[in-house]
């Protein structure tokens, strides 16, 4: 599943990222988001979510989140 099917709060582990695009898994990476990882979604928003990777939180957007798979 992806980030925007997932319950607020609770942690789940990467699994892997959906993309074709490097530079956005180059991105991703350098946020600490890869496979393996934990990820908690803080809040769903309107138009994305707000996460919290390692010791920070990041606001991404719902095309971002629906490319990170978690299990």
């Amino acid at each position: 599943m992806n980030l925007t099917e997932v319950v607020e709060l609770k942690e789940y582990i990467v699994d892997r990222i959906e993309t074709d695009d490097e530079e956005l898994d180059s991105f991703l990476f350098t946020l600490g988001c890869y496979a393996g990882e934990p990820i908690t979604v803080i809040a769903h928003l309107k138009n994305g979510c707000t996460v919290a990777i390692k010791d920070a939180r990041y606001n991404i957007d719902k095309e971002l989140a629906m490319a990170i798979i978690v299990k």
